[in-house]
């Protein structure tokens, strides 16, 4: 092989330009490895690390007390009733274990040994990332009769461990300052952390977990002896979980609003061969399904070994009921993943010693004995459960049956609709003005309501890159509609084309015509509900397009304010408001009727002249009520043009308090729909 000669570049390539970053270093340098953003959801995942080690103690059964506290300027504290963290010196490290626990990656008591049998954290980078993220943190450890303390700077020890005093309690604190160099906003979400410890509560049976919030506190707190800021006397939001029923209760909960197909909720627990298994399901009276996993009693949003097992039992487990029994004949199909799965409810939590994730945060279970574990010991209770039960089990098979009927009738609709021309892009929608560049990555497309807007924006906007497709009126509610009335929907129907993804299990994110989809309807009531409509269709039917980052929604202006020649565009009231201040116009007085004068010869010179300065000194306002108000310019200056626009991207930050509130907004239940609105009503902003 001919060999290539050595560039000056090449040449200073050696042992010295290679970089070694010690200690905690690496967590600073590249955050965004050990929890995967450095926004507020890797800011909250902080605190889910600290207490994941104390609900860890309380898995092994050494704590049944866990308070999460947030105090004044957005300090974090953690404390639990466990073991309380080894202050002995390690071995190894030759400093004490608690130092080595908060200052070295990959070091703690879930890699082996005594620490624990079952643990939710896997790397052992936990609570020494939060530390290293943090500008102060402070372990405050009870234990074998006395009180240690230790204080840290991002990372790095102040000091060594010292024992404070002695001390008749036993247990950990951990108090942290997130570090504003590391983290642009530090804004912690009460509801946020009260959802996701309600979560944990019932998947730990048997341990209380209260949540306090203590940030906006008048008097001064004074830390000295507290144990449980739940016991001060002070009145501040709290919230405390406390479950016997486990699983159970937690399908209870999550089905709430929705109307059950059968009366009990399947519940098992039970281990085999070391991996322990619980399962609890229930169908209800919906088309969607609502599958949570848990390993280690660690969310996995992506699902896992797990699921797979769960999924592969159901459906032959259904399947082999429904023979047996008759119900369904030899000749008739097989139930499918997809029909089973229409309407059900199911956690399904899986606790090992050894566990395996795919990713620090731990979203997706990759242990291959877990598939195992979970068919065998769902397969067995989920058979014994329906010949035990044979009302509810015929009311659940008769669920999937019309599942099943559902989805033949929906792959003919899908069928007549998404032919393989119109997936190519030869048979686009009439009312669909493309754009000329076949690139998907620079392609846009406004979805808009109406002609008149329509007409506006192909008007105003960049031909090269810029698709508009206007709607007619109100798409239909797709919360509870299946597959084939949707696609009888001719609003639906053109978008689905536009998209060039397909739908359902033809579904193909790559062949995306536009890598961003911006919903821009008119700031009043009705556009709202044509938004909501629209964020309801992709959530339910196109989710990789939200997951994926390309769905929008546009921001037009509410107002437009002209003073002579200066146009003025404003969003909300409050710009408004302050544009006319800056300019000396009392907002309050432009708003009020002005009194015509009728005798205009009785008005002195000098008046006349008073007159006329504030009427110049007043602008002129316009409200726009729709996109079709605006002249193409305007539109493609305010909302349109990428250098000077303001979007909005759709995420999906909880998909179970997305999917709860869905249910609520656009499903049947009434009351809770009701109840939804009133208890929000302050933060709506009404079109009045």
């Amino acid at each position: 092989m001919p060999k290539k000669p050595v560039t000056k570049k090449e040449s200073n390539y050696s042992a010295s330009s290679i970089t070694v970053l010690e200690g905690l270093d690496p967590v600073r340098k590249r955050p965004g490895m050990y929890i995967g953003t450095t926004g507020l959801d890797g800011l909250h995942h902080l605190i889910w690390e600290v207490f994941d080690n104390s609900r860890d103690e309380a898995m092994g059964g050494f704590a049944d007390d866990i308070e999460v506290t947030l105090l004044p300027n957005n300090v974090i504290r953690v404390a639990d009733n466990g073991r309380g963290v080894p202050v002995d010196i390690h071995k190894q490290t030759k400093v004490s274990a608690l130092e080595t626990i908060m200052t070295t990656l990959h070091a703690g008591g879930k890699f082996g040994g005594d620490g624990y049998k079952v643990s939710g954290g896997l790397h052992g980078v936990g609570v020494s990332v939060v530390n290293a993220l943090s500008t102060y943190t402070k372990a405050e450890i009870h234990r074998d009769g006395g009180y240690y303390l230790q204080e840290y700077d991002r990372g790095k020890a102040r000091t060594k461990v010292k024992k404070v005093s002695s001390s008749d309690w036993r247990g950990t604190i951990i108090t942290f300052d997130a570090d504003p160099q590391i983290f642009p906003t530090i804004e912690y979400d009460f509801n946020k952390i009260v959802s996701h410890l309600r979560q944990q509560a019932y998947l730990v049976k048997g341990v209380r977990i209260s949540i306090i919030d203590a940030r906006e506190y008048p008097g001064k707190i004074d830390l000295a002896d507290v144990r449980y800021f739940r016991e001060l006397e002070f009145i501040v939001p709290s919230m405390s979980f406390y479950f016997e029923g486990g699983l159970k209760s937690l399908v209870t909960f999550n089905n709430r609003f929705q109307k059950a197909v059968h009366g009990s909720v399947f519940y098992v627990e039970k281990e085999v061969e070391n991996v322990q298994v619980e399962v609890a399901l229930q169908y209800v009276d919906d088309i969607s399904a609502r599958l949570t996993a848990f390993a280690n009693n660690t969310y996995n949003a992506e699902g896992g070994t797990h699921v797979t097992g769960f999924k592969t039992a159901l459906t032959r487990t259904l399947n082999t009921y429904a023979r047996k029994n008759n119900i369904v004949k030899d000749a008739e199909e097989n139930f499918t993943g997809e029909d089973v799965l229409e309407g059900l409810t199911a956690i399904i939590s899986v606790k090992l010693p050894e566990i395996q994730f795919e990713g620090q945060t731990k979203g997706k279970l990759g242990s291959v004995e877990a598939r195992g574990a979970v068919e065998t010991v769902f397969s067995e209770a989920f058979n014994m459960f329906l010949e035990e039960n044979p009302d509810e089990a015929r009311s659940i098979i008769g669920k999937v049956i019309l599942a099943l009927k559902a989805r033949k009738a929906a792959k003919a609709a899908k069928d007549s609709v998404l032919r393989k021309g119109a997936l190519d892009g030869m048979t686009l929608p009439g009312k669909l003005a493309d754009c000329q560049t076949k690139n998907a990555w620079e392609s846009e497309i406004f979805i808009v309501e109406g002609d008149s807007a329509g007409g506006s924006s192909k008007q105003g906007r960049d031909r090269r890159t810029q698709a508009i497709l206007p709607l007619r009126g109100k798409i239909l509610n797709v919360e509870r509609a299946r597959l084939d009335k949707m696609l009888a929907s001719n609003e639906i129907k053109n978008l689905v084309i536009a998209m060039g993804t397909a739908i359902g299990d033809l579904f193909d994110i790559s062949k995306l015509r536009y890598h961003k989809i911006i919903i821009a309807t008119d700031a009043d009531v009705d556009g709202a509900h044509i938004r909501t409509l629209l964020l309801t269709l992709f959530y339910r039917y196109f989710r990789g397009i939200i997951d994926g980052g390309y769905l929008y929604i546009a921001q037009p202006p509410l107002f437009k304010a002209k003073f002579g020649r200066e146009v003025f565009f404003l969003q909300t009231e409050a710009e408004l408001e302050q544009l006319l201040k800056s300019r000396g116009v009392n907002s309050e007085e432009f708003n009020t009727e002005e009194t015509t004068v009728e005798d205009a010869d009785e008005e002195t010179d000098e008046e006349a002249d008073v007159k006329k300065e504030k009427k110049q000194a007043k602008p002129t306002i316009q409200r726009y009520k729709g996109l079709g108000e605006m002249n193409p310019e305007e539109l493609w200056e305010t909302t349109m043009d990428p250098t000077r626009r303001t979007l909005k991207q759709v995420t999906v930050e909880d998909g179970q308090d997305a999917d709860r509130v869905f249910d609520i907004l656009m499903g049947t239940d009434v009351p809770a729909r009701k109840s939804f609105i009133q208890s929000n009503a302050k933060e709506a902003r009404l079109d009045v």
